[in-house]
Order: structure tokens, then C-alpha cells, then sequence
């Protein structure tokens, strides 16, 4: 197995379009447990961990640009307000060693479908950056997962960044999984109240060949919330959302757990989650705290 480290990013494009499939790693938090436990062994790994620049964030107008390598610790310390959801989903990522080496550009670049940061990343509308010699291109976070553990990625393509919008209002990601820690998951929801826009967003992970929105019950929510008054949540509204979000996943049964326990555990996720959602948006202003041109670097 070669191991290639490239100095620059102009570099790394060079050397993935040379060797496509060559493994690109930054923690290596996935890649290296594969290779240790003999489940894949890659032609070469593309190490990203010297290329300056990657391992900072800023803000650009409503959108925070995470670079490829920046941690779920980082992210979770000084990005907590500006983008809850994630943050929320970063602290359920294994342990304090795993949150301090990975990224959510990895976990976006193994596409497992119980990968915690990707729910998030679906309720919000978050964008990935790639880029290769050939150019640098957007893809739509419901573009991005195209099967299990498959991406949209071209074979010579590198993740640069996410771009990710700034919470315009409450957030918030749960999961279930056998244990309280270090554990994945069996099931995981997230959603993100859009209030300025009166629109909801959801996400559902291990559920599905893909993580995945819940376009029906987003629908369903936006129309039936009553944003102007902010009125208590209706029961029969969080109770029938839930079903919603329940019947938009596929799941198989597995060592973790069976189909019908994620159907089951995903619906009173989701009822859960759009009552502490709500409970907040009527409680708060929803006004955003960060403040334009913020920077984070390592």
C-alpha cells in the first residue's frame, strides 16, 4: 500500500487524479479501523492531514464553510451556536480521541448511512465543495449519497469543504443506539426549524440505504405550524409528523437492531424532536448570534 502526502491542495488534486483510487484520509478515523480490522486495504492512502488551509472554517454572509479538516471538536466548541445540529450530532461521534481527529468531511466521504453528522447535514441544506484538476463543482447534500456507503463524488474528485447554512432557528439531532457511548447508531433524526423561510428540515440516518430528508412530513409540518401566533404544538401534529418521518425511512433488520424497532424508535424521535423544536422557537427570538466574517483556523 502506498502512502502518498502531498503538500499542497494543488498537489493532492495532481496525485488523486494520478491515482484515483488512491483513499484520501485526514483523521483516518473510518479508514484505519478498516485496514486493522482487514475489511478493505486501499491501494494507496492519500494523506490531507499537511495541506494548509484545510483545517479552517469561516463565515461567508448566512453559510459557514468548514474546510475538510476541521474536527468535530472544533466544530463543536466554537461553531455550538451558529450550526446546533451538527454540533449536537458531533458529540455523539465515538470518543474524546475519535471527535479530536475526525471531520465531518470524512464521514461525508465514507457515506455510511449511520453516519452521525449526515441527518444534520440533510435538515439544514448543506452543500459539499469538491474539486478536482478538472475544476470545482457544488453538489446538493440530497444529491450527495447515491448508495450504501457510496458517494457522488468522480473517481479523481477530493471533498475541499462543506458549506453548511447558519441556524435561523432551533435544531436538534437525537439517535439511538445500544449503548450511551461510542456507539452507532441504530437510528438518528434530526431537524432544523427554517423560521424566517416557515419551512422545516429533516433528516433520518440508519434507516435507509442512504441517509435521507423526510420530504413528506416537512411539508406537512411547515402547513400545519402555526408560525405567526407560535400556538402550542397540537399533540395530533407531532404525533402525525412522527408517522411521516417513520414511513419516509426503509430499514433492514441488522446486528443492531430490527426494521420494525427503527420504525417504531424513529417515529417518537421525530414527535420528540419537533416539540423541543417548537417549544424553543416560541420561547426565543430565533435571531442568529454569530456575526459576519467570523474565522476559525487550527
Amino acid at each position: 500500500m502506498d502512502f502518498l502526502r502531498p503538500r499542497t491542495w494543488a498537489e493532492a488534486l495532481d496525485l488523486k487524479a494520478g491515482r484515483p483510487e488512491a483513499t484520501p484520509i485526514q483523521g483516518g478515523t473510518d479508514v484505519m479501523v478498516e485496514i486493522n480490522l482487514d475489511k478493505g486495504r486501499p491501494a494507496a492512502l492519500l494523506d490531507l492531514t499537511p495541506i494548509p488551509g484545510l483545517r479552517e472554517w469561516s463565515r461567508e454572509g448566512d453559510v459557514v464553510r468548514l474546510g475538510a479538516g476541521v474536527t468535530y471538536a472544533r466544530l463543536i466548541g466554537e461553531l455550538g451556536t451558529r450550526l446546533p445540529g451538527l454540533a449536537q450530532a458531533s458529540r455523539t461521534v465515538g470518543s474524546p480521541q475519535i471527535r479530536n481527529r475526525g471531520t465531518v468531511a470524512g464521514n461525508l466521504g465514507a457515506a455510511s448511512p449511520a453516519g452521525d453528522s449526515h441527518p444534520p447535514l440533510l435538515a439544514c441544506g448543506a452543500v459539499v465543495e469538491a474539486e478536482s484538476v478538472r475544476g470545482a463543482r457544488l453538489i446538493p447534500i440530497g444529491e450527495f449519497y447515491t448508495g450504501v456507503k457510496r458517494n457522488a463524488l468522480a473517481p479523481d474528485e477530493l471533498i475541499r469543504a462543506v458549506r453548511v447554512p447558519v441556524a435561523r432557528g432551533p435544531q436538534y439531532f437525537s439517535k439511538i443506539g445500544t449503548r450511551n457511548a461510542m456507539v452507532i447508531a441504530v437510528c438518528s433524526f434530526s431537524i432544523a426549524l427554517h423560521a424566517a423561510e416557515r419551512r422545516v428540515g429533516t433528516g433520518v440516518g440508519s434507516a435507509a440505504p442512504t441517509p435521507r430528508r423526510a420530504v413528506a412530513a416537512e411539508e406537512f409540518a411547515a402547513a400545519r405550524l402555526d408560525w405567526q401566533g407560535r400556538s402550542p404544538l397540537d399533540p395530533e401534529v407531532a404525533r402525525r409528523f412522527g408517522e411521516l418521518v417513520a414511513g419516509a425511512a426503509a430499514p433492514i433488520d441488522d446486528v443492531r437492531g430490527r426494521a420494525a424497532y427503527r420504525t417504531h424508535a424513529l417515529a417518537v424521535l421525530a414527535r420528540r424532536a419537533l416539540g423541543w423544536a417548537w417549544a424553543d422557537f416560541r420561547a426565543d427570538s430565533g435571531a442568529d448570534s454569530g456575526a459576519d466574517g467570523d474565522r476559525g483556523s487550527a
